[in-house]
């Protein structure tokens, strides 16, 4: 929800987010993301990466919290 929320996304539930970044990383469709599946399956999707790169960028909290 954190980072639906920091990228303005809400779309989608928390469940139905979390099951489509398992749907694409998931490799062995175990249910479990290791670390090296993570690494690996955000490098691999560009989308992915651009959500998990905003997801750190905090300049838009920041202008929440300035704006008041």
């Amino acid at each position: 929800q954190a980072i639906q929320a920091i990228n303005g996304q809400t779309s989608m539930s928390a469940e139905e987010f979390t099951n489509m970044i398992f749907q694409k990383i998931d490799v062995n469709n175990d249910g479990e993301l290791t670390l090296e599946e993570f690494i690996n399956g955000v490098e691999r999707d560009e989308d992915l990466m651009e959500l998990i790169t905003k997801s750190f960028d905090l300049s838009n909290v920041l202008k929440v919290i300035q704006s008041g």
